[in-house]
C-alpha cells in the first residue's frame, strides 16, 4: 500500500498511517475491522476539507472494513424543515456523495454500535467521535484510539491502524480510582458526573484512565450520557467502572484515589443551568443520537399534546425509521416536535437562531456555549420534555 500498488488514495492514506505511526512509535500496523469517521458537517469542513475528500474518492479510495459516519450539519430528507439553508443542504450532499463514492455507509450518528457499527470484545477498530471511542473503549471493551477525521478514512481505506495508545494493554490499565458518593439516576445525573470526574482529571493536565466504583446499575442510555460527558470534560476515552464495564474485573484499583459526592454533581450540574424556563426557545432531546427506548418514552409523554417552542429529537437514520414502522414517529411529530435525523445540535449550522436550550445533555450544554453562545438549561428527560410543553 505504502509503494503504491493499491492505488493513489491508498497510499495517501497508508502514508498519513505511517506518519502517526511514527509519531507515537508504534512498531506495527494492526488490522481494524470497523471505523468511524467524524468531521462530516460542511460547516467543520469546508471547501478545504471536501477537496481532501474528493482527492482520494478520485484516487481510487475505498473503504476495506465497515465504515459509518459521524451527524452531518442537516437531516438528509428533512433539513428544510429544521431551517437548513439550500446553499448549505447542496454543500453537504457534496460531502456525503465523497464518502459514498469510497464505499462509506452513509448513516451519519455518534451512535454507530445502535445501528450495526458493533464491534466485540478486544478487537481493533478507529472510531473518530469522541463519546463513540470512549463507549467502544469502555463499554464494548473493544480498542480504539480517538482518531482525527483523516486518519479515521485513512484506516477505512487501509483496513489498518497504528498499534499505539488503547490499542495496547499496559495503556488500558486504570491510573486513578474514582469513588462514587452521589447518588446519579437519570441520563443528565450521569452528564454531571462526567462533567465533575472529567473537570478532576483534566486538573493534573495529563490524560487519566479512570477506575470508578460505587455505580451500582448502569443502562445503556445512561452510560451513553456519562460517555459523551467524561469525553467532553476530561478528554477521556477509556474508563472502567467495577461491576459495570467488561474490563474492569482484570483491573487492580489504583491506590489514588479522587472521591465524588453528592455535592460534586450538585455543582456540576448548576454550573450548567445558567438560563431559565421563561428564556429557553430551542429544546433538544438526543446527544448522543437517542435509542429507540428513548423515542418510544418520548411518545408516551408526548401523546396527544403540543409543543410550544422549537424541539428537535436527533437519532440515526435506521433508529428514525424503527420509530416509523412502531408509530412513534406519527404521535411525536404530531406534537410539532422535529425529528432532526442524520445531525445534532452540535454540528448543525444553527448559531444565531436561538438564546436558550433546555436539553438532559452535559455534551450539549458543552457545545451550546462554546460554539453557538446559547445559554443553557439541563434537566432529566422527562422534565426537558416538559420543558417543550410549557
Amino acid at each position: 500500500m505504502l509503494h503504491g500498488q493499491h492505488g493513489q488514495a491508498t497510499q495517501k492514506a497508508m502514508e498519513i498511517l505511517t506518519a502517526l505511526g511514527t509519531i507515537y512509535g508504534a512498531e506495527r500496523m494492526l488490522p481494524v475491522i470497523s471505523v468511524q469517521i467524524a468531521g462530516v458537517s460542511y460547516a467543520n469542513l469546508g471547501e478545504a476539507g471536501l477537496e481532501f475528500l474528493a482527492e482520494m474518492a478520485d484516487g481510487g479510495g475505498k473503504a476495506r472494513v465497515l465504515t459509518t459516519l459521524n451527524p452531518a450539519g442537516m437531516d438528509v430528507e428533512n433539513w428544510q424543515a429544521l431551517g437548513v439553508s439550500q446553499e448549505f443542504a447542496v454543500n453537504q450532499q457534496r460531502v456525503l456523495n465523497a464518502f459514498a463514492r469510497m464505499n462509506v455507509i452513509t448513516t451519519c450518528s455518534c451512535t454507530p454500535y445502535l445501528v450495526g457499527n458493533t464491534p466485540h470484545f478486544g478487537e481493533h477498530i478507529a472510531w473518530a467521535e469522541s463519546s463513540a471511542v470512549c463507549y467502544a473503549n469502555s463499554v464494548l471493551g473493544a480498542r480504539t484510539n480517538r482518531e482525527g477525521g483523516p486518519s479515521a478514512l485513512a484506516a477505512a481505506l487501509t483496513g489498518r491502524t497504528p498499534a499505539y495508545g488503547y490499542h495496547l494493554d499496559e495503556n488500558r490499565q486504570p491510573t486513578v480510582t474514582v469513588v462514587v458518593e452521589g447518588c446519579p439516576v437519570e441520563t443528565n445525573d450521569f452528564g454531571a458526573l462526567g462533567k465533575a470526574i472529567g473537570e478532576k482529571l483534566t486538573k493534573e493536565g495529563k490524560k487519566r484512565v479512570p477506575y470508578l466504583t460505587g455505580i451500582e446499575q448502569a443502562s445503556l442510555e445512561q452510560l451513553k450520557s456519562f460517555c459523551a460527558s467524561i469525553a467532553t470534560y476530561g478528554g477521556a476515552a477509556l474508563f472502567h467502572m467495577a461491576g459495570i464495564t467488561p474490563e474492569a474485573s482484570r483491573m487492580i484499583p489504583p491506590d489514588e484515589t479522587i472521591v465524588i459526592t453528592q455535592a460534586d454533581l450538585d455543582v456540576a450540574t448548576q454550573a450548567m443551568t445558567d438560563a431559565t424556563s421563561d428564556e429557553v426557545d430551542f429544546v433538544s432531546l438526543g446527544c448522543p443520537h437517542l435509542s429507540i427506548k428513548e423515542i418510544a418514552r418520548l411518545a408516551e409523554l408526548l401523546a396527544g399534546k403540543k409543543v410550544t417552542k422549537e424541539f428537535w429529537i436527533t437519532t440515526a437514520r435506521p433508529v428514525k425509521q424503527m420509530a416509523d414502522m412502531m408509530g412513534y414517529t406519527q404521535i411525536i411529530e404530531a406534537s410539532g416536535a422535529k425529528f432532526a435525523a442524520d445531525t445534532c445540535c452540535v454540528v448543525a449550522p444553527i448559531q444565531g437562531r436561538f438564546k436558550a436550550l433546555a436539553t438532559d445533555s452535559a455534551k450539549a450544554c458543552y457545545y451550546a456555549y462554546a460554539k453557538n453562545k446559547f445559554k443553557t438549561v439541563i434537566k432529566s428527560f422527562d422534565e426537558v420534555v416538559a420543558e417543550a410543553l410549557k
